[in-house]
């Protein structure tokens, strides 16, 4: 796989060497065992897989470059390059303004851009109609596009199941810019509609059967369906594909039920299913499946508590801390800052969006053991600091150094 110019700032000796280490020895990616820091009184187990993948490395690459090829021009990011706030703020730092915010609400109004400006678009992508109001303005989108390659995979898959005349059901969070992107670029083709989790599917499964009365589906999915969108005729024929940092499980799920919902409502067969149900791969990123796999293997070790470093904003990250949350404590941060102590740490509760405040949260008996992980828009720099600050607590800071040559040297 090609690799990158990441900015070393971003990168992590040690977290380097262990990758290296792991890759070496498992080329084919079967063992997802995590890896074990032995610092003595204190014991981490580092994920298999986690950190910056291939797109996000992509799209910081050109943002940097962009930000060198261009001294004294105006550089715009339509939005957050990623979904991690000390990437975004570095990016600031060097003159680089946002046109809107992650919701796509508007901070600099379009008009303000001139021909000669220079502007981004996130690994994310972007809407087609953002594109054309960007080309009419006459800054082209294409030289300075870093949408992820996984995401258009997404979009071309929806272009070829909606050839074949099915309508597009997107699993993903209605407002994410992923989403919106992919429902764009969907919706260019085809009917298409957003369900944002197994609720809202089981919603439209009755509107597929009949069960509720066709009207209602335009208040229940306000927003989220395509112009002219038939719920008398369009859900007939359906196929899913899904934003890329879903729950590989979740989407899963939302598939495995609309298609036996087709099934059934149709009296189908396994001969014949592909008349109304589209066989979609899956199109979850490998970053986010790998990632996410990790997490279930890690959780079967032993362990006081996890830690998930990553931006709060971030939809791959959620879902890890949402998998650790079902075994152990979990406690999710966006720094090494956000250990306080070794008895309190700030830490962000996704389900009131807020940060909150716990103590004790490492127990007195050791060895503590914990296990940590990051999401894919997480540099290694920070993950190492975390490591770093938990080892400040038991006074081996020094061992960690140890165990980088250790590590480098085995690599």
């Amino acid at each position: 796989m090609k690799t990158f110019n990441v900015p070393i700032i971003y990168r992590s000796p040690l977290i380097n060497a262990i990758k290296n280490k792991r890759k070496a020895g498992d080329k084919m990616k079967k063992d997802f065992t995590p890896t074990l820091l032995d610092l003595g009184a204190l014991h981490i187990y580092l994920a298999r897989h986690f950190g910056f993948c291939y797109g996000v490395e992509n799209a910081i690459e050109i943002s940097f470059r962009t930000i060198e090829e261009n001294p004294g021009k105006r550089i715009f990011l339509l939005s957050e390059m990623i979904h991690n706030p000390q990437v975004n703020a570095d990016l600031q730092a060097r003159g680089v303004q946002f046109l809107q915010d992650t919701y796509g609400k508007q901070l600099i109004a379009f008009e303000e851009l001139r021909p000669d400006d220079v502007v981004i678009i996130p690994a994310f992508g972007t809407t087609l109609e953002i594109e054309e109001k960007l080309n009419n303005l006459g800054i082209p989108t294409e030289k300075y596009n870093t949408t992820c390659p996984f995401v258009e995979k997404v979009w071309n898959r929806s272009d070829q199941i909606a050839k074949k005349g099915y309508t597009i059901v997107i699993h993903g969070k209605p407002k994410h810019e992923e989403t919106r992107a992919t429902f764009s670029h969907a919706a260019q083709n085809a009917p298409s509609v957003i369900v944002n989790d197994m609720q809202e599917t089981l919603l439209l499964g009755q509107y597929i059967t009949g069960e509720k009365e066709a009207a209602g589906f335009y208040t229940e999915f306000a927003g989220r369906y395509s112009v002219g969108f038939d719920v008398t005729k369009d859900l007939q024929r359906i196929g899913v594909v899904n934003q890329t940092t879903q729950l590989a499980t979740d989407t899963q799920a939302i598939a495995d039920y609309l298609k036996q919902t087709m099934r059934q409502h149709y009296a189908l067969t396994d001969a014949n299913i592909g008349d109304r149900f589209a066989d979609t791969r899956d199109t979850l990123c490998y970053a986010t499946n790998d990632n996410q796999t990790a997490i279930t293997h890690m959780l079967h070790t032993a362990a006081d508590l996890a830690i998930v470093v990553g931006g709060y904003n971030s939809s791959n990250t959620t879902h890890l801390v949402e998998l650790c949350e079902e075994k152990l404590p979990t406690y999710f941060i966006n720094s090494e800052e956000k250990l306080l102590s070794g008895k309190d740490i700030l830490h962000y509760n996704y389900h009131t969006k807020q940060e909150i405040v716990s103590n004790d949260y490492l127990r007195a008996q050791e060895p503590v053991r914990i296990l940590i992980t990051s999401g894919a828009s997480c540099p290694d720099a920070l993950v190492e600091g975390v490591i770093r600050r938990l080892a400040s607590f038991y006074g081996v800071e020094n061992t960690v150094d140890e165990l980088a040559a250790r590590f480098e040297g085995n690599a």
